[in-house]
């Protein structure tokens, strides 16, 4: 039986990513390579510090409890194979054959261009562009490392840690307790220059979510908790964003501190069991959103940061009028520009991870991750 509540997770973290960059291209907190502020102080950045700290990890919660199920049905081999294609071709030669137009278009707004000699030959600056690229492709990228360690670690322990942690009992204590070594984990293993490779805590809790949150019995507790967490996450998300707004949200002492670390935790076991709880059906929007959610979370970055580049240099319009007209052009360019390259072979292959196109029937939501 198809987990809905799983495929809702995923769909509904897509679009606060994109409303999350919206906000970003103009937020004036973390300003390198973005369209800038429109005030000394902007009080809707808040947005950035009640999102930051745990969408990506409930993302990578849903794809290790994904890759459970993908691993039960393909096996070792074929679980590589159809992640390598979908996870580490886009992220590698979709970089070089589209994604640097989104590094031109960031090194732009970060003013790159400037610092450049003349004299840097064309190779080697489109080479800089294809690593500046690499945008939204990080979590792709991640994940596929994270699902070739699964098959190792599988392999390893031979069942035994699987057997440990179905037998192991579950209260709301217990889930609640382990935010304490997901706190450690993102104590450990991040890159020192960009922020968003923080391999401790991402790959902590996709583990977790293969063999914790992929358990029935775990969801079900999380979904009669699911008020006790949500009130938890809501307090401590106005706390988090009262204490460290005006600060660095990504970056440490912040984006690793206790607090940070309780916030994370229980707006992920919250939203766990509410999906569970109210969101384990399917509809029309959601098949839709299912189907498209891979190109939305893929494409969206470009269209979100030309439109706010071109808006913020040329338009002279209001804020919040050009806040509307990013997020459009986020959500409308990002299906468009799924819709196309879709459709074009090599394209496909290259930059979506996709063998064909998929008719409307077929398409599903398996593309990144799970």
């Amino acid at each position: 039986m198809r987990k809905y509540y799983i495929d809702n997770i995923r769909h509904t973290t897509v679009v606060l990513v994109v409303i999350y960059h919206v906000i970003y291209m103009f937020n004036g907190i973390v300003t390198a390579g973005v369209a800038g502020p429109f005030h000394e102080v902007q009080y809707q950045d808040a947005i950035q510090y009640l999102l930051y700290p745990w969408f990506m990890t409930l993302l990578f919660i849903a794809s290790g409890i994904s890759a459970r199920y993908s691993l039960a049905k393909y096996g070792n081999l074929e679980f590589m194979r159809e992640r390598t294609r979908k996870l580490l071709v886009p992220s590698t030669i979709g970089l070089l054959v589209f994604h640097w137009i989104q590094g031109y278009v960031n090194m732009r707004l970060s003013g790159a261009f400037k610092t450049i000699p003349d004299n840097v030959p064309k190779p080697v600056l489109y080479l800089i562009m294809c690593v500046s690229g690499t945008g939204v492709l990080w979590f792709i990228q991640m994940l596929w490392i994270f699902s070739m360690l699964l098959v190792l670690v599988r392999k390893l322990e031979k069942g035994k840690l699987s057997a440990f942690c179905e037998k192991f009992s579950y209260s709301p204590l217990t889930l609640a307790v382990l935010g304490i070594a997901v706190w450690g984990s993102a104590q450990i293993f991040n890159t020192p220059v960009i922020a968003v490779y923080r391999f401790g805590v991402y790959g902590f809790t996709f583990f977790l979510g293969y063999y914790i949150f992929s358990q029935e019995k775990v969801t079900d507790t999380l979904s009669r908790c699911c008020p006790f967490f949500g009130c938890a996450a809501a307090v401590l998300a106005v706390v988090y964003t009262a204490v460290c707004f005006g600060q660095n949200y990504a970056v440490s002492p912040v984006v690793n501190s206790p607090l940070s670390a309780a916030f994370l935790w229980t707006s992920c076991l919250a939203v766990s069991g509410l999906m569970k709880r109210c969101g384990n059906r399917t509809s029309p929007f959601a098949d839709y959103m299912n189907r498209k959610s891979w190109g939305l979370y893929i494409f969206h970055y470009l269209p979100v940061s030309v439109c706010g580049m071109l808006l913020k240099e040329n338009s002279g319009l209001p804020p919040v009028c050009i806040y509307l007209l990013t997020g459009a052009a986020g959500f409308a360019g990002a299906l468009l520009l799924y819709e196309i390259l879709s459709r074009i072979p090599f394209l496909r292959w290259c930059v979506l991870g996709i063998r064909k196109h998929k008719t409307k029937n077929k398409e599903t939501s398996r593309h990144v991750q799970g």
